[in-house]
């Protein structure tokens, strides 16, 4: 029997990283102090890959580090010590980019698998067949394939497969773009990307904003046909994402993934989850390459919208199992009377109205109006650490 599909997390540091997980995610993709594109997230030391590993290995999932930037000749240097002591702290994948890369790694660390990064565009058959000649154990396709041209690289290789899902899109094919070299003298292939592409530029004499920015993926609507089809493992963009939208799009796939294998996908479960997602994203999505080539629909011209979601109102820290009292650090305003609900890692879902809720000194209050405040509620529940209290999903 063919093994379940992997979802897979992003996760920027060692708090991501374990929430992800806790959420469902099989495996997760961090980044070094160097040699990853996403220079601006915080990243992992070496003692703290260490720590990640052995947390992900004792819930028999998995850590995969990124090194996939364009390596130029000054960032050759100290690259090969590097991998080895990655390696050393139990590293299950790098994910890369440049040939000489894969090479050095299979060549000397025959048990760690080498993914090949989204960033090389692989997009075709003989491609993928090349890279894996080459060691390659996984392919991170380039996300301007369709569902079909997806099937056919998987029918006519023997390689793993891996797509994104959700998240982010670049403008340009795969990250290949120069722009914010350009405009603000950061290299976006090596980690610095300003984004220019979500900037909103003046038309003159027109009185009115341009941008070139596409909406956010989201596949979910695709995940039962991404399964049909054989691919290895599902890939959420986010490094640099809070622990609420992680969290929240971790628990809604791994939700859609289970109730595939468990025959319980309706459209009623599935319409749920959508509804789920659509809260904790800021920006407008879509499935963008999977069923058609992009359009006007898929990207902003003219200007886009980005709200700050509130919906996030607290994380919990702490729950005392005698006195039934939930203890969490307040993100956004809530109040007496408000209708909420506390999801769990697990997936249960608690939905109330708040009649009473107390401070740090369990002294009665009415509203909750201060960021980090400690805030009490009484709830009865198998709650842990890191469940979170949203505003009621309607």
């Amino acid at each position: 029997m063919k093994k379940r599909i992997e979802l897979l997390s992003p996760a920027g540091d060692l708090e991501r990283l374990k929430v992800t997980l806790l959420y469902g995610a099989d495996a997760v993709y961090i980044g070094g102090k160097d040699y990853s594109l996403r220079a601006n997230a915080n990243n992992f030391s070496i003692e703290e890959i260490k720590e990640a590993c052995d947390f992900a290995h004792k819930l028999n999932k998995k850590v995969y580090l990124t090194l996939n930037i364009v390596f130029h000749n000054e960032d050759i240097s100290g690259v090969e010590d590097y991998i080895k002591s990655v390696a050393e702290c139990g590293i299950d994948a790098f994910i890369v980019s440049d040939p000489f890369i894969i090479r050095h790694i299979k060549n000397n660390y025959p048990n760690v698998e080498v993914h090949l990064s989204t960033q090389n565009s692989t997009a075709n058959i003989e491609s993928v067949n090349f890279f894996k000649e080459e060691g390659i154990d996984r392919v991170v396709l380039a996300r301007e394939l369709s569902l079909c041209e997806i099937k056919e690289v998987i029918d006519n290789t023997e390689v793993d497969v891996e797509i994104f899902i959700h998240g982010a899109m670049c403008t340009f094919y795969s990250g290949r773009c120069t722009l914010s070299n350009y405009l603000t003298n950061r290299d976006s292939n090596r980690g610095g990307c300003s984004q220019v592409c979500r900037f909103a530029f003046n038309i003159e004499n027109e009185g009115q904003k341009f941008t070139m920015a596409t909406k956010d993926l989201n596949a979910s609507r695709y995940i039962s046909s991404l399964i049909g089809i054989g691919v290895t493992s599902l890939k959420v963009e986010g490094r640099m994402r809070s622990l609420y939208y992680l969290a929240t799009v971790i628990g809604c796939y791994r939700k859609i993934i289970d109730a595939y294998y468990d025959n319980k996908l309706t459209e009623e479960y599935l319409e749920y989850q959508e509804k789920v997602l659509s809260r904790v994203a800021n920006r407008e999505t879509s499935a963008h390459y999977l069923e058609h080539e992009a359009d006007y629909k898929d990207q902003y011209y003219t200007g886009r919208q980005e709200l700050s979601n509130q919906d996030f109102l607290g994380l919990v820290i702490s729950y005392d199992e005698q006195e039934k009292i939930v203890t969490l650090v307040e993100r956004n305003y809530f109040e007496v009377g408000d209708e909420v609900e506390l999801f769990t890692p697990s997936g249960e879902i608690y939905s109330f109205t708040i009649n009473e809720m107390y401070n740090d000194d369990m002294e009665s209050i009415s509203v909750a109006r201060h960021p980090e405040e400690i805030i009490k509620l009484k709830l009865d529940g198998n709650i842990v650490e890191y469940s979170m209290l949203r505003k009621k999903v309607k």
